[in-house]
């Protein structure tokens, strides 16, 4: 009996297909190079070049101690990957609808006729039965390729907002860093503004201010002082963000303050193509795209009828010191097919809802594509920019710093009014508060520069 159902699995199998179209990645819109980088060469593979640990790059031992444990503490990684394995479970599940479902069901009765004083009897039996749905059509395989699709795409989701996690706490901390840069500033504008009122409330003693430019200089040094509070609230802030992202309460970690990150890295950008195999994001919405192709199958699958095999093979006997026998055993072989002859255009309808569902992966695949070109070059346009306005800024700092100095010393000769210097001791702060600035967004755009090109290179 199993030689003749194994005979017919096989003449099953050998006739079995796939219906549904097969997937080929459809094509994207990509450039031949990126329009903010000219005259770049593809890089040629070193062993020296960072790999998954892109914050290296920067160098601050701080950082470094922060980025791993995003991975491993924060919670909302912690249900990405959840939802990874779930994916992975469900392709476990429906790969077992390929094979064959065995069970050994087995009963034992004890009978009797006349009442509790009669001869009673006892009855038993033992079989062992499969049954199987072979996928003729592969409807089965379709949905497992489908889910297979989903488990890798929810793979890349996890790769994707961890990418994401580690460029938010990179760019937490360097804000973090240049509110600590902003204190110390202040801190020195606070001390400055502090001898500058001295300076006047002596000039005022010796009858030379007057009590408005006492009044004025206090005011200054009120102004300043509010601003260091505030930036000291912005940092708090900060490392809030910070203590959550490492999956931290903020009451458990406290950094103490530090420098700015020195120097902005060189970042090799690559060829344009490379983002199609980097971007996590990218991959995602590639794999969704073979999901949705998957389902067109399964449904059109539907169309077709399911093959059911049964065999079944035992004994069964009464009295049941006979089970065992050869005049009891038993076995059955049969097969049955079913098939749905008219179900109101419902499957025809799920056929095209398959196929829209696909469409629309393909659209959100190529729109994800142009997003991270975008993104790339919006970071490396920033980086361009920002390196010609530091220039800019430097210069202007400098200047800024010797017109406090002139207007100091021409102030206690007599020769200009408070007014001169308090315009050219807030025209500094203004400067040095931009410069700053522009060294965070710096910082700031090369995060997002290699979070553009998919992490580590």
């Amino acid at each position: 009996m199993m030689r003749r159902l194994g005979i017919l699995a096989l003449g099953v199998l050998l006739g079995a297909c796939t219906v549904g179209p097969n997937y080929h990645r459809p094509g994207a819109i990509v450039p031949a190079a990126y329009k903010e980088a000219p005259g770049w060469t593809r890089a040629v593979p070193a062993d020296d070049q960072l790999k998954g640990a892109w914050w290296k790059i920067y160098h601050d031992p701080v950082l470094d101690r922060l980025e791993p444990r995003v991975a491993f503490s924060n919670q909302t990684l912690a249900a990405d990957y959840a939802a990874y394995k779930q994916a992975e479970a469900i392709v476990r599940e429906v790969r077992g609808g390929l094979f064959p479902e065995l069970g050994v069901p087995g009963s034992l009765k004890r009978f009797g006729q006349g009442g509790l004083s009669s001869h009673p009897q006892n009855s038993a039996s033992l079989e062992g039965n499969a049954s199987w749905v072979p996928d003729i059509w592969g409807k089965i395989r379709r949905q497992m390729q489908g889910d297979q699709a989903a488990a890798q795409a929810s793979a890349a989701e996890l790769a994707n907002a961890t990418l994401s996690a580690q460029a938010a706490l990179a760019s937490d901390y360097v804000n973090l860093r240049a509110q600590d840069e902003t204190i110390d500033l202040l801190k020195q504008t606070v001390a400055a503004y502090r001898r500058s009122l001295q300076i006047t409330e002596n000039q005022a003693d010796a009858g030379v201010a007057t009590p408005l430019d006492v009044v004025t200089a206090r005011t200054q040094l009120a102004g300043a002082q509010a601003q260091l509070i505030k930036a000291g609230a912005a940092r708090a802030q900060y490392e809030h963000a910070i203590a959550v992202l490492v999956g931290k309460p903020p009451a458990e970690l406290n950094l103490p303050p530090g420098k700015m990150i020195a120097r902005i890295p060189q970042i090799p950008v690559g060829v344009p193509s490379l983002l199609l195999q980097r971007r996590p994001d990218i991959a995602a919405a590639e794999r969704n795209m073979a999901q949705a192709n998957a389902q067109i199958g399964v449904a059109v699958g539907a169309f077709y009828p399911d093959l059911n095999l049964t065999a079944l093979a035992g004994y069964s006997a009464s009295p049941l010191h006979d089970l065992f026998s050869a005049s009891n055993a038993l076995w059955s072989l049969g097969a049955d097919a079913t098939g749905t002859l008219f179900k109101g255009g419902s499957r025809r309808a799920a056929v095209s809802a398959a196929r829209a569902g696909y469409e629309k992966s393909v659209a959100d695949y190529r729109q994800t594509v142009l997003t991270a070109f975008q993104q790339v070059e919006d970071a490396l346009s920033n980086l361009r920019i920002l390196a010609r306005q530091a220039k800019a800024e430097d210069a202007a700092v400098n200047d800024a710093q010797q017109a406090v100095q002139i207007a100091l010393n021409e102030y206690q000769a007599g020769t200009q009014d408070y007014t001169t210097v308090v315009t050219a001791q807030v025209t500094l702060l203004t400067d040095q508060q931009a410069a700053l600035a522009v060294e965070q967004g710096r910082l700031l755009a090369s995060i997002a520069l290699i979070q553009g090109l998919g992490g580590g290179w």
